[in-house]
């Protein structure tokens, strides 16, 4: 285990290669600083009294191409128009998602169509009655009970995921936008009026009401990689980590962005110990401190433009002495022997760390202040477009997530945390294969007009890594809950004609 986390080596050799780099880090940055000039967007701010602030220009938000916007308008254009009950037939016979429904007792019993029924009610929020049809024996109401007691769980939702997520990888043109290695995570939050001692206060989102939240971790391929359900508390980020240990498929990601969470020194030492590199967006950068360390060894050299920054040195000795505690915090983590949540809580008490906590700290303030220098780097912005790219992505995927949780104007109304969370983790599920299904098409049309003469538009990579398959217009979540598939979908629909698409709608 402490191989697959690179900490086997002693605590002497380890820390002193985290030194090397954080003093690489700074000196590579001094000499951008001054590599840049006058021209650089960070300068240093030295006021008479108290300590030196960073002054960052806004940075501006990365343009459009005209190349990108007809790009974009002419793939949605092409993709076919669908019912959210076929999509989920069509995304069925590419991956068998849903044959990951099976009974409680792990018997063999099927029942054509209900996996889907179910799945359309609860994502859409619609309750059962507009799926039920009496006409057809397989939803009735009884039979559609049935199922949601015996087939619908976590550990079905979870599996039938880890199928669309592998699915979701292996379309060419995600690897246009990533690797799976960048997540983000961040929350999406509902009201539930129903009394529930699973939910919590949080006045600036719920007023006087009540509320839970649902945590989800969405990679750079554009899939949803694991979800929680917590109590709606403005501390419910603390879960971050917890989510990312209990991943229902997908590779391990490397770099988790989020977006205003708890950044603490502590929450980096913890991410950074167990090999994730936490790079969450700061809405206070320039009250932000950074920390230098060196070995008494080998002490450090002056950097130049950035020595009044570096002016809060990290403990290091302290990080000695607790770090077989460290490994062993590690561990439990790791093998899920305890939650990330109840550790962080522990590590503070009544508002000051414990001993343990401190060392995480300090152990973190290394992690942290690359974060920050990688951020405020004046001549590369790649780092930071990456994380507010994933950050948009998530956004983005939210938003489709109103959308298909449309109904009961948007609020949960399961009173206990299993209906809740088999509530959500349907809706994660259902936007997975929306994704899914909007990436394939997204990859057929732009395969297609690749294929075309060359006197027409050329298709550039950079502008097909800035395509989203989270757009929803497409798709039709009201009103027709047939539960037919309305033609063999073993391949692909035809897509439409982009030119007569508008026409189409119009007429529509």
């Amino acid at each position: 285990m402490l191989a697959g986390l690179n900490l086997e080596a002693p605590v002497e050799k380890h820390l002193a290669e985290r030194v090397r780099v954080l003093h690489a880090a700074w000196q590579q940055m001094a000499e951008r600083l001054e590599e840049a000039g006058d021209e650089a967007k960070v300068s240093i701010v030295v006021p008479d009294k108290g300590r030196p602030k960073l002054n960052v220009e806004r940075f501006g938000a990365l343009g459009e191409s005209e190349s990108l916007r007809w790009l974009r308008a002419t793939t949605a254009a092409m993709f076919p128009r669908i019912d959210l009950p076929d999509l989920l037939f069509e995304v069925h016979a590419w991956t068998g998602f849903l044959d990951a429904f099976v009974h409680v007792s792990e018997g063999d019993t099927r029942m054509d169509d209900l996996a889907t029924s179910l799945l359309v009610s609860e994502a859409c929020n619609i309750g059962l009655s507009p799926v039920i049809n009496t006409d057809h024996r397989a939803l009735t109401r009884d039979r559609l009970a049935h199922v949601d007691q015996y087939y619908l769980r976590g550990d079905t939702l979870a599996a039938a995921n880890a199928l669309l997520i592998k699915a979701q990888s292996q379309v060419p043109i995600v690897q246009h936008w990533g690797g799976g290695l960048l997540a983000s995570v961040d929350r999406l939050r509902f009201i539930v009026p129903k009394h529930s001692i699973n939910t919590g206060p949080s006045p600036k989102f719920f007023h006087f009401k009540r509320g839970l939240t649902w945590l989800n971790a969405i990679n750079d391929q554009v899939s949803g990689i694991g979800q929680l359900v917590v109590a709606g508390t403005p501390r419910d980020s603390l879960h971050i980590l917890d989510v990312l240990l209990n991943l229902d498929g997908g590779v391990k990601p490397e770099m988790v962005t989020t977006d205003n969470a708890s950044y603490s020194d502590m929450v980096f030492g913890v991410f950074d110990i167990l090999g994730y590199r936490f790079s969450p967006r700061f809405a206070d950068l320039v009250d932000q401190r950074f920390w230098y360390a060196d070995l008494p060894s080998q002490p450090r050299e002056p950097y130049g433009p950035l020595e009044a920054l570096a002016r809060n040195k990290v403990n290091l000795t302290r990080i000695t002495t607790w770090w077989p505690d460290m490994l062993r915090v590690a561990g439990s983590l790791i093998t899920n022997q305890v939650r990330a949540y109840d550790l962080l809580r522990m590590f503070g008490r009544e508002g000051r760390p414990t001993p343990l906590g401190q060392a995480f700290a300090e152990y973190g303030r290394i992690a942290k202040t690359l974060h920050l220098l990688a951020v405020i780097d004046p001549i590369d912005d790649t780092y930071r477009r990456r994380v507010n790219r994933q950050l948009t992505i998530q956004e983005a995927h939210h938003t489709l997530a109103r959308e298909i949780c449309h109904g009961r104007r948007g609020r949960i109304h399961q009173a206990y945390r299993d209906g809740q969370e088999d509530q959500l983790g349907s809706l994660g599920l259902v936007l997975n294969a929306i994704v899914l299904w909007s990436t394939r098409y997204q990859d057929a049309a732009v395969t297609h007009l690749r294929s075309r003469p060359p006197k027409d538009r050329q298709v550039l990579d950079e502008d097909v890594a800035r395509l989203s398959p989270l757009g929803h217009k497409h798709i039709n979540t009201l009103g027709r809950y047939s539960f037919t598939a309305s033609q063999p979908t073993d391949g692909l629909r035809p897509l439409r004609d982009p030119a007569r698409a508008e026409s189409d709608d119009t007429d529509q």
